[in-house]
């Protein structure tokens, strides 16, 4: 297990968020809705405990 957030995974987050929020504002986008399949993944396979997601999805946001 990773005991590190690293910053190519802060940006993994960052690049999901952006992808939900443009699906979200344009429903019907294949394209978005694979790429958001695939950061899924990407942020699943990391196998990250609760407090690591909450700290992952905080410094993906900015908030430091």
């Amino acid at each position: 297990m990773r005991n590190t957030i690293t910053e190519d995974l802060v940006q993994t987050q960052r690049e999901w968020d952006a992808t939900y929020r443009q699906l979200a504002d344009r429903p019907g986008r294949t394209a978005l809705r694979r790429r958001l399949l695939y950061l899924s993944r990407v942020l699943a396979g990391e196998k990250l405990t609760p407090a690591q997601k909450a700290e992952l999805r905080r410094r993906a946001r900015g908030r430091a």
